[in-house]
């Protein structure tokens, strides 16, 4: 399956590289006919932080954030999001902000935060950022979390995302569905290559893949 790799590089920073493997996956929600390895990204501190520098351009100057709210093991990226946010310069809305980097506890399939970070989403601006959007469940479940906690959704930022807003929020991404050469996402009861009789390749998620 790895053998089939193909690299796409954002078009902002070509040391940003998305690893795309082809095939027929199954995520929680949908079935893709390619399985996004964002490894490196999350988790390599060089592109993380060449990830968070890009970004942060949509929102250094316009955006007062109070707090990121990190999903699907994007930490890293968090935390140099939020240096880049607190940057001196001219029109930066967060100069010398200490900002918060937190991820809320998911036990029994239920978001929350626990009692000694719930001040750090009461009343804060909040910028929401995942590691990928495909069908906008995670990112409505994740907003739905943090306005129930009290807090105001001022962005929500992806490492990858085949949609632009959802809920009434402007989804920014490093890469789009249009970095992808014919990326498809299905529900489950109309993918083709199910009804093809074409055997799932892997389960995937946020953390990585699991062969079938």
């Amino acid at each position: 399956m790895e053998s089939r790799t193909i690299q796409v590089h954002c078009i902002h920073n070509r040391e940003i590289v998305l690893n795309l493997i082809p095939g027929h996956f199954a995520t929680s929600h949908s079935h893709v006919n390619y399985y996004i390895d964002m490894t490196g990204i999350k988790h390599k501190h060089k592109i993380a932080k060449l990830a968070a520098e890009v970004m942060a351009q949509k929102y250094v100057n316009t955006v007062a954030v109070d707090t990121i709210v990190c999903m699907d093991g994007c930490e890293v990226i968090g935390a140099f999001l939020a240096e880049e946010l607190s940057k001196s310069g001219m029109s930066s809305m967060n100069v010398g902000t200490d900002l918060n980097v937190i991820t809320p506890e998911f036990p029994n399939g239920q978001l929350l935060f626990r009692d000694n970070v719930q001040d750090m989403v009461w009343n804060k601006n909040i910028l929401l950022l995942v590691a990928s959007a495909t069908t906008g469940k995670t990112i409505n479940r994740s907003l739905e979390c943090i306005r129930y906690y009290g807090g105001k959704i001022v962005g929500t930022s992806a490492i990858f995302s085949a949609i632009s807003e959802i809920s009434g929020v402007q989804v920014n991404s490093v890469f789009t569905s249009g970095d992808l050469p014919n990326y498809c996402t299905y529900p489950v009861l109309d993918c083709p290559y199910c009804k093809n009789g074409q055997k799932i390749d892997a389960i995937v998620n946020s953390y990585g893949y699991s062969k079938v």
